[in-house]
C-alpha cells in the first residue's frame, strides 16, 4: 500500500507510453502470519474469493485507472516471477525488458520511470 499511491501517478504520467497491469498477489502482512503495526488488517487468503476481496479492498484505498489481475492461490504468477512482496517488470513486444528488484527494498518506481521517459523521447 505505501507505494500504490505512487505507482498510480506513474500509470497517470505514463499512460500514453505504456499500458500499465497490476497484479494482486498474496497478502505480504497477514494479520495471522507477519503482521506489522497500523498496516492495512487482512488475513492470509485460504479462498480466492478472500484474495478478490483484498483485491477490491486495496482498490477501494487507492483506485487505479489499470486492470488489475489476482494470482491463484496457488501463487502461480508470484512464483514465476518473484513477486512477493512486490516486484516491477516492464515487458516489451513479450520480452522482459526491465526487471526491477524485489520489493520493498529494492521496489524502484523511478528506475520504471527513467526507463519511460527514455523510451517516451525515442
Amino acid at each position: 500500500m505505501a507505494n500504490l499511491e505512487r505507482f498510480r501517478k506513474v500509470t497517470e504520467d505514463f499512460s500514453g507510453v505504456a499500458e500499465f497491469v497490476l497484479v494482486y498477489v498474496a497478502e505480504a502482512h497477514p494479520t495471522d502470519g507477519w503482521a506489522i503495526k497500523g498496516n492495512v488488517e487482512i488475513s492470509s487468503h485460504k479462498t480466492m474469493e478472500e484474495r478478490l476481496a483484498a483485491a477490491q479492498r486495496m482498490l477501494d484505498l487507492e483506485p487505479l485507472e489499470c486492470p488489475v489481475l489476482v494470482d491463484l492461490l496457488t501463487d502461480e504468477t508470484s512464483k514465476t516471477y518473484g513477486s512477493v512482496p512486490e516486484r516491477l517488470y516492464i515487458v516489451q513486444d513479450g520480452v522482459i525488458v526491465y526487471k526491477g528488484g524485489q520489493g520493498p527494498n529494492n521496489y524502484k518506481l523511478a528506475e520504471v520511470e527513467e526507463w519511460l521517459e527514455k523510451y517516451k523521447g525515442q
